[in-house]
């Protein structure tokens, strides 16, 4: 069995069945007058014990997958549980392939309430000059002591058997075993990683020091009391989990960080994720030295970030909770000594802009002040280079086809509320690239210097040889951006096509902005069929907490072509994660506002299938 196997069997366990199983656990407990869960959820990952302080990144599940995957059975309609069944019976099986081991034979007797993955280092090594390889760990709790223990002892037979070169270490009263790659495979690393010699062309070269090779790939478990079972990628990962324990202020769990973060959280839980989001970067992006995180480009400075940021020290926190109608996820982001500027998030419901946004807007993100959001973005999302990607490549695109400087030309003067949707476009472009459509409104702003801001639009417009025009569509007279082009087809007379670059309307106390005149359209007609009306973002503005800043909203179904298209990679992420994916609606995000050093949000993850 591959190393890779069994972590990315057991991050499907932590994050797949906790997603899938959200809406049967409402139908479970709002039925069953005996309550499924313990009525005091554990708020505190065991495991954390085990995991070192500088850990990048933990992602616990504080349940039995079997409960999970019985709530999900449950919601699931009955002419398709017997496909999520085998769906979910063939992620279990992927752990043991090629191993001649029976999940329900051989692991589920004695799985506990708790699964936890970290990565436990960012290099195991600490030796940047021979690449990185972090550390994994897995702790994975017991119900039945000798169970698993016999668990471990069949699974090493059976490797030895296949010819795995096992070694066996005694540490600190723990027995650790583990298994070396074949002779073959180092021996191919040894080569690769073998110097070459200096050259003596015409002088002799200052020899510079070798780099030590990096800690061998291999597999190996313990079993640390009566409580878990340990597998890492190495050794040395175990025997630190081990002085973790004999020395807790080692630990994650005695971290002053953790204990903070935890506290914030009011929710129960029945998952957690703890992220150091510098060192998660650093992970993200192998490229990037590890010496160097206060010195990285960032949008606002092209060449140094500066000296340790506070922006470089955050830690973010989400207990997972699982809601009637999705998973529903409570997030909290930690500056060191109270760097966040407080904020009371200032909406009680949704606002009044979204009712310009069709139905079959397909992404959308609404609030209040955008001037102020985006200038706490550009900075706070600065030193992270692939977030602010994210972000930027959007944003660029709507600003090529607009020809605005967004930031500058708009956003600085939308004070009040704002809403944005993505719209599926009416046809493909002939290279067959989706180009969707875009819808803006926002609340007309009250001092004259803004309202100058607006109307300065239209002379950038004719900045870049657009031609601004009155167009009647209905019973209204907006203002349409188009490019005239003269057109002479063989034997025809001069004709000229106008190709719309952009909408502007003035409705009510809203200004709105289009790419099409088919966006506009949609966003003048639909007052009877808006968003707000449409299921799943009710069920989202129901669910997150109120007062907040407002909402992002992604329906997957309708914005995944698009999205694939813009963000090549997600596509491997989706193939990962298929059984989740196939089965995501929707995914909602909001803010509920920052006070002393912590920012908190949520979010509401919606799945097919439930209610």
């Amino acid at each position: 069995m591959k190393l890779r196997s069994l972590f990315s069997f057991l991050s499907i366990v932590v994050l797949v069945l906790l997603l899938l199983s959200a809406g049967g656990f409402y139908w479970l407990v709002a039925r069953n007058p005996v309550r499924v869960l313990s009525s005091e959820p554990r708020t505190t990952p065991g495991a954390a014990l085990f995991v070192p302080r500088q850990a990048p990144v933990m992602v616990s599940l504080l349940l039995n997958p079997a409960q999970l995957e019985t709530f999900q059975l449950v919601a699931t309609p009955p002419a398709e549980r017997r496909r999520v069944r085998e769906e979910l019976d063939q992620l279990k099986q992927n752990l043991l392939t090629n191993t001649g081991l029976d999940y329900k034979r051989d692991i589920q007797p004695w799985l506990g309430q708790e699964i936890t993955l970290a990565v436990t280092s960012l290099d195991l090594d600490h030796d940047a000059a021979n690449g990185q390889q972090p550390g994994y760990l897995a702790a994975i709790a017991t119900e039945d002591p000798q169970q698993s223990r016999e668990f471990l002892e069949l699974f090493w037979q059976k490797r030895a058997i296949a010819g795995s070169d096992l070694v066996f270490e005694q540490y600190k009263g723990v027995k650790i075993i583990a298994a070396n790659p074949p002779a073959g495979d180092r021996d191919s690393v040894a080569t690769a990683r073998k110097p070459k010699p200096p050259s003596y062309r015409l002088q002799l070269q200052p020899l510079k020091p070798l780099a030590a090779p990096a800690p061998t790939r291999t597999l190996a478990s313990a079993a640390v009391g009566d409580r878990f079972i340990l597998f890492a990628n190495h050794p040395k990962v175990l025997r630190e989990a081990i002085n973790n324990v004999q020395a807790p202020d080692l630990s994650l769990e005695q971290s002053k960080v953790f204990t903070q973060a935890i506290d914030t959280l009011t929710q129960q839980r029945v998952g957690l994720t703890y992220i150091d989001v510098p060192k998660l970067t650093q992970l993200l992006d192998r490229e990037r030295p590890l010496t160097t995180s206060a010195q990285r480009p960032t949008m606002a400075n092209p060449t140094i970030a500066g000296d340790e940021s506070s922006l470089l020290k955050q830690t973010l926190v989400a207990g997972f909770a699982l809601n009637q109608h999705g998973l529903l996820a409570e997030m909290a982001l930690l500056s060191p000594g109270g760097a966040t500027t407080a904020f009371a998030p200032p909406l009680s419901q949704p606002i009044g802009a979204l009712q310009y946004l069709p139905s079959t807007s397909s992404l959308s993100a609404s609030g209040t002040h955008l001037d102020r959001l985006w200038s706490q973005l550009s900075k706070g999302l600065a030193s992270y280079e692939t977030v602010s990607q994210l972000i930027d490549q959007p944003l660029r695109a709507l600003q090529d086809r607009w020809q605005l400087d967004l930031p500058n030309d708009v956003f600085s003067w939308v004070k009040g509320e704002y809403a944005l949707a993505m719209v599926p476009p009416d046809s493909v472009s002939a290279n067959g690239t989706l180009r969707p459509d875009w819808i803006f409104a926002a609340q007309r702003p009250s001092l004259e210097v803004d309202q100058q801001a607006i109307a300065h639009l239209d002379d950038l417009a004719k900045q870049q040889g657009l031609n601004v025009g009155p167009l009647t569509m209905g019973d209204r007279t907006v203002s349409a951006w188009t490019r005239l082009t003269a057109d002479r087809a063989a034997s025809q007379p001069l004709s000229l096509q106008a190709s719309v670059q952009g909408v502007h309307a003035s409705v009510g106390n809203y200004e709105l902005f289009a790419t099409s005149v088919a966006a506009m359209d949609s966003a003048l007609k639909a007052a009877d069929r808006s968003l707000v009306a449409v299921e799943t973002f009710k069920h989202a503005t129901t669910s997150l907490l109120k007062p907040n800043s407002g909402y992002l909203y992604v329906d997957w179904d309708a914005s995944r072509p698009i999205l694939e298209q813009q963000f090549p990679a997600l596509k491997v992420l989706e193939l990962a994660g298929k059984p989740f994916f196939n089965r995501l609606r929707s995914l909602t995000l909001s803010s509920y506002g920052a006070q002393s050093g912590v920012q908190r949000g949520g979010a509401l993850i919606q799945l097919k299938g439930t209610a």
